[in-house]
């Protein structure tokens, strides 16, 4: 994986030393908490309901074993024991003193992470499929060029205050394992019909209050040519984005105004110029020397591994069923990509304790070539693991209470921190997640129930991913009290959809049953057992749904 350059090394130390200046002026009160805002926010520290709360960058999803150990350690030491990783492939702090903050950034210094750029007006995070370098179905190992646009991202002078924040994501699959399609810029890497590689360019995704898909505005872009494309995108919406109204500042906005063919000519002219110019080409041997960085670990021969895995499997049900639903094809037939569930049943999602991520790190070390991801579904990965070892890894994960086998089931639910945490939330997500986790505990009734993504947010930000969940559930407040809109048939993969409004909103004491009522009515409803949810409601559409949801009320409508 990559490693930090003299440059990386030296704007993090700088700024580790600036803030801490900023934060003890704070502190004295010498400035203003209206001061001290912005400066705050560009280290990725909020202020939410009880305490601030730090967000950490983790690029393109990958942790090493000696950083997750970092993770482990600020959670004890400077947090309440664990830390919560999001649909952005971050990690968040909810409970760290702002005197302890200054000093929780030098540790991450010292293992090669930071907080910046993971909130203001700026490129955020790079996000990448946490299959990235290991699925068998992948065209190229797209983490390369997510580091590419990291490097040139940080600090970066002309795009530091844009309209708003900016989010890019990349995958190299047919298969979208990133979401691309929710990101103001998406980009899937793929080869053209002479073998070349380079990317199909999304622009203008976004969920929120106005939820819109990106468009297609190039279907094969050379790879030596994408910073400057990215540049030719971004220097059209710092020009026309608006600054006037920061819920129409996106740039999703600014291609729904525009036009997507309109937006598109824009950029093109610019990236022409820049072409032009030649300074932004990415010569073949950057891209081969960054690639290197993420060359796959020297995988040996395993074939005893389909014997382990089948007798350990008749031996111990529980095994089965793990191995069943948490791996992934490998590029290696020897090898597997694993699903650590953060999903227990009744726990908070994406939730994970010191003790849990020490454990991780160890096993990712003896068993996974030191590798870890982390997934936009709040999941880690462990992408290289030898078929003859994932009983161990099993047995291992058992102990710590990580061994749940519901990845892509009822129970794997994405929920945002919500009203528990958030300033900006209008509803608790936590206790819904948990409470639907539980009515749908048993495993022989998840199987039954077959793939189903459920995701659930507290305001109408969307952190949650609610519009691109199979079932979303939205937390809004109506006259002092929390209700729970719902949407259908929603989907963040390559045939992304944006989910339709069922009917009126559901109590807290209401929103279990109404989902227990929607898989069901599927259940009654599907051809056959491989009929999935989604492709049942694509054939159904809404009616078969609201009529069980509300009889009477659904026939006037």
């Amino acid at each position: 994986m990559y490693r930090y350059d003299e440059f990386d090394h030296a704007f993090v130390k700088a700024r580790v030393a600036q803030f801490r200046d900023q934060v003890e002026r704070r502190l004295s009160g010498e400035i203003t908490e209206a001061q001290f805002k912005p400066l705050r926010l560009m280290n990725g520290v909020y202020l939410q309901l009880h305490s601030y709360m730090l967000r950490i960058a983790i690029p393109y999803g990958t942790l090493a074993p000696r950083q997750m150990r970092m993770l482990a350690h600020i959670a004890r030491t400077y947090d309440k024991g664990y830390g919560h990783f999001t649909t952005r492939q971050n990690l968040q702090f909810h409970w760290p003193a702002l005197k302890d903050v200054p000093e929780i950034l030098e540790h991450l210094a010292s293992v090669e992470m930071h907080c910046i750029q993971t909130s203001g007006n700026c490129v955020r995070n790079i996000t990448a499929d946490h299959l990235a370098g290991a699925a068998a179905d992948e065209v190229a190992d797209p983490r390369p060029y997510a580091e590419i646009l990291r490097q040139w991202s940080s600090l970066h002078p002309e795009f530091s205050f844009l309209p708003r924040k900016f989010k890019i994501a990349v995958t190299g699959a047919e298969r979208d394992r990133a979401a691309i399609q929710i990101y103001d810029i998406g980009l899937h890497l793929k080869k053209d019909a002479a073998g070349r590689l380079g990317f199909a360019v999304y622009v203008g995704g976004g969920l929120g209050r106005t939820p819109i898909l990106a468009k297609k505005i190039r279907d094969f872009l050379p790879e030596e040519d994408l910073l400057a494309y990215v540049t030719a995108i971004l220097r059209v919406y710092n020009l026309y984005g608006r600054r006037d109204n920061k819920w129409k500042a996106r740039i999703k906005i600014l291609v729904h105004e525009t036009g997507a063919e309109e937006l598109r000519s824009q950029v093109e002219h610019e990236f022409a110029g820049i072409k032009k110019g030649g300074e932004l080409k990415l010569p073949e041997a950057d891209i081969r020397a960054i690639q290197a960085y993420f060359a796959p670990p020297a995988l040996e021969p395993r074939p005893e591994g389909d014997a382990a895995v089948a007798k350990a499997a008749a031996e111990d049900p529980g095994f089965a069923a793990w191995i069943s639903r948490n791996l992934h094809t490998h590029k290696d037939p020897d090898y597997a990509c694993v699903t650590i569930s953060l999903k227990g049943i009744g726990e908070v999602p994406g939730d994970i304790s010191a003790d849990q991520m020490e454990a991780v790190a160890d096993i990712a070390e003896r068993f996974a070539f030191s590798e870890i991801r982390v997934s936009h579904e709040q999941n880690l990965v462990l992408p290289h693991v030898a078929r003859a070892d994932l009983k161990q890894v099993y047995d291992r994960l058992v102990k710590i209470g990580l061994a749940t086998a519901n990845a892509g089931l009822v129970t794997d639910i994405i929920a945002c921190p919500g009203l528990d945490y958030c300033a900006l939330a209008n509803a608790r997500s936590i206790p819904v997640a948990q409470q639907i986790a539980t009515r749908f505990a048993d495993p022989v009734r998840q199987e039954e129930i077959g793939e189903l993504k459920i995701k659930i947010s507290g305001c109408i930000n969307a952190c949650g991913h609610h519009h691109v969940g199979h079932i979303g559930i939205l937390g809004v407040e109506k006259k002092g009290s929390e209700l729970y809109q719902v949407t259908l048939g929603g989907s963040g993969d390559e045939n992304a959809a944006l989910g339709e409004i069922i009917g009126r909103g559901f109590g807290p004491d209401e929103i279990v049953d109404a989902v227990e009522t929607i898989i069901e009515t599927y259940l009654s409803h599907r051809l056959d057992k491989s009929e999935t949810f989604l492709a049942a409601y694509r054939r159904l559409g809404p009616a078969p749904f609201k009529e069980a949801l509300y009889g009477s009320e659904a026939k006037a409508a």
